[in-house]
């Protein structure tokens, strides 16, 4: 993911004031992501509690979840310093710039793939009705494969980041305007790359399980329907957005309008907010709703109030 957190001073048009952005900008989302931080963390460590405590290991689903909820929990920890940048600017050194950075994308970019990975393995499963581990043992490896992965395109990110001063400010940016827009398209190639594929998925497995007579059907219905729709609502703005933002570098007349130039930071916002609320959803949407997790934490509420 390209993360664009602060404006590039030299671009902004002089007569074009932003106060105001700026001002909601620095409420708004540290208040958001204080709340995120914590729904977050309570969400994902309760996941790998119950995965630890009473699933089993052997079953790939349970693996991926497991990824999953480390890869958000890797992303949900970025989000304080960000939080702290909108207030206060960077004050955690060029090396703290590398590290945030590093883990931020890293998380973001295990998570995504970690989802289409899910996806695909339950796409097996429904449309091929394959075993869920016996007939998907090429998967066990997948995870590696993936925070390898992940862990390439963070480091990238994170070797071409840098503090920037501007005026007495500090800012944690790319180190130039060129790997910045590079960053967005690599984003947008990833994000329909990987939204074809669920989609491709969900639409299959749609048609297999509308066919089928077993009982469960609609709850299964529901639950791939609304594991696509998140997805969609969550990125799609905010890639296009991030895409609009390019143009305007470009100098594109209309998008230099004042009032254009701020619609679209407030439009950037809440795209983001809507966007980086995925941590704490798929912990919901992935694992909290199912039945069995549903009496896990029952069983240690229990416990809980019994001590």
């Amino acid at each position: 993911m390209t993360e664009d957190y602060t404006e590039y001073p030299e671009q902004e048009d002089q007569l074009c004031h932003k106060e105001e952005v700026i001002k909601v900008g620095s409420i708004v989302i540290p208040v958001f992501f204080g709340v995120l931080v914590v729904c977050s963390c309570i969400g994902n460590l309760l996941v790998l509690v119950i995965l630890v405590l009473y699933e089993k290991f052997r079953l790939l689903i349970n693996i991926l979840i497991f990824n999953l909820a480390v890869s958000d929990l890797l992303f949900t920890f970025g989000l304080p310093f960000w939080a702290l940048y909108f207030t206060w600017g960077w004050t955690f050194g060029e090396a703290g710039c590398k590290a945030v950075k590093f883990l931020f994308y890293l998380g973001f970019y295990s998570s995504v793939l970690f989802l289409t990975l899910m996806t695909v393995q339950r796409y097996i499963v429904v449309v091929h009705s394959l075993s869920d581990w016996e007939r998907s043992r090429c998967f066990s490896v997948a995870p590696f494969i993936i925070w390898m992965l992940s862990g390439t395109a963070a480091l990238l990110v994170s070797l071409y980041s840098q503090v920037l001063e501007h005026e007495g400010n500090l800012y944690c940016e790319f180190d130039s305007i060129q790997v910045r827009h590079a960053a967005v398209y690599l984003q947008n190639v990833f994000f329909l790359i990987a939204f074809c594929i669920m989609g491709f998925c969900h639409v299959r497995m749609f048609q297999t399980i509308t066919r089928s007579q077993t009982k469960g059907r609609h709850k299964t219905i529901k639950l791939i329907f609304c594991i696509g729709l998140v997805f969609f609502i969550g990125w799609a703005p905010y890639n296009i957005v991030m895409f609009l933002r390019i143009l305007q570098d470009y100098g594109l007349s209309s998008f230099l309008e004042c009032n254009v130039s701020i619609h679209l930071d407030y439009a950037f916002y809440t795209c983001r907010l809507l966007a980086f609320s995925h941590c704490g959803l798929n912990p919901v949407l992935y694992a909290l709703i199912g039945e069995k997790f549903q009496k896990h934490l029952q069983t240690i509420w229990k416990k809980m109030c019994s001590k």
